[in-house]
């Protein structure tokens, strides 16, 4: 069994399993969406089915509204947790409703909701200035899974940017906003199906 460094600075160390398998997801988040992205015009990129139905641009500038929102919370939480010492090997336990939560985030959408108006894209963004946005913001969530190795990922919590009662393990988090941008990536993707089969 290999020990996990729960010193003061240990984002040099193995990953923790539960970490590992929060970077794998958002490595291949990074994959996916360079293969949707390929060979896209601009038109494609902000192609509507209808005007109540978001475009690829939209699905990616969706996410990385919410990335920017939450990541300074991760972050701080992140800060606070190593401040106080709240260190833990795992495995860890997390809340029964978030998990259901974020199995019901995942694709496709088992139960449809609406976006806070924080997280509502503007339409018509540039391909180039999005995709880079959301690969910059992507390396961000890995490094702040780094940052997390070593950290008891069930007790840290952080909140929401909706609201300040509604709070998640630092665990939990990585896993919703994984399952959040496979929602849309799938999203993004039946969009491009309907681009295709419209022209």
């Amino acid at each position: 069994m290999t020990s996990v460094d729960t010193s003061a600075d240990s984002t040099d160390a193995v990953l923790m399993p539960e970490l590992d398998g929060y970077r794998a997801q958002f490595e291949a988040l990074k994959s996916e969406t360079a293969e949707l992205l390929d060979g896209l015009t601009e038109a494609q990129f902000n192609w509507r089915a209808s005007p109540g139905r978001w475009s690829i641009a939209e699905c990616l500038v969706h996410l990385n509204v919410t990335a920017r929102l939450y990541l300074p919370l991760i972050e701080k939480s992140i800060k606070e947790a190593r401040s106080r010492q709240l260190f833990g090997e795992g495995p860890f336990r997390h809340g029964f409703l978030i998990n259901w939560l974020i199995r019901t985030t995942e694709p496709p959408p088992k139960l449809k909701t609406k976006s806070p108006k924080i997280f509502v894209p503007p339409p018509d963004q540039p391909l180039e200035t999005v995709a880079t946005d959301f690969m910059s913001l992507q390396d961000q969530f890995l490094a702040r899974i780094q940052e997390s190795n070593g950290l008891h990922l069930s007790r840290i919590k952080v909140v929401s940017p909706v609201s300040r009662f509604l709070r998640m393990s630092l665990g939990q988090s990585f896993a919703f906003l994984a399952a959040h941008e496979r929602r849309h990536l799938w999203q993004a993707r039946e969009a491009k199906i309907g681009m295709r089969a419209a022209v």
